[in-house]
C-alpha cells in the first residue's frame, strides 16, 4: 500500500524545497572550494586588468570570488584562467565569462559571480626559449 501511495503522488508534491525557490538559477552544484583564477577582461575597449583571486565557490558553469577590483560590472565579458598557476610547466584552461552577479560585502570587498560561457583552451607557461642569465 505505501508503494501505491508513491505512485499516486503528485510529481510537486515530491519537490524538495529547493527545487520550488524561483531565485535559484544554478544548474549545476557549486562546491566551496579555493581555487586560483586570473581574471582579466576581454574586450580592448575595457580599461585592462589583472585580478588574481582565489574563488569562493565554483560550479561546472561558473565562480564566485571577492575582489577590491573597481573595474567590474554586470555583463563584462572576461578571461577567466583557472586554475592558475605561474608554474611554467603547467597547462592552465582558460574561458571566455561573463559577470552575471555583483554584490557590496560588509568586509569592504566586492563580491563577484561569473558564468563560464566556453571554454577557450589550454594556456601553457612553458617557453623553449633558455632563462636569460643573471647579470
Amino acid at each position: 500500500m505505501a508503494m501505491q501511495d508513491l505512485t499516486n503522488m503528485k510529481p510537486s508534491s515530491m519537490s524538495s524545497p529547493r527545487a520550488l525557490s524561483h531565485s535559484e538559477r544554478r544548474t549545476s552544484r557549486r562546491c566551496k572550494i579555493t581555487q586560483l583564477m586570473r581574471i582579466r577582461p576581454s574586450d580592448p575597449e575595457k580599461e585592462h586588468f589583472e585580478d588574481i583571486r582565489g574563488s569562493m565557490s565554483v560550479s561546472r558553469g561558473g565562480a564566485y570570488f571577492q575582489t577590491n577590483e573597481e573595474n567590474y560590472e554586470v555583463g563584462m565579458r572576461l578571461f577567466v584562467t583557472m586554475p592558475f598557476t605561474r608554474d611554467p610547466t603547467a597547462m592552465n584552461r582558460e574561458y571566455l565569462a561573463e559577470v552575471v552577479r555583483m554584490e557590496g560585502l560588509n568586509n569592504g570587498l566586492r563580491g563577484v559571480g561569473v558564468k563560464l560561457l566556453m571554454e577557450m583552451g589550454l594556456q601553457h607557461n612553458y617557453s623553449f626559449e633558455p632563462p636569460l642569465s643573471p647579470r
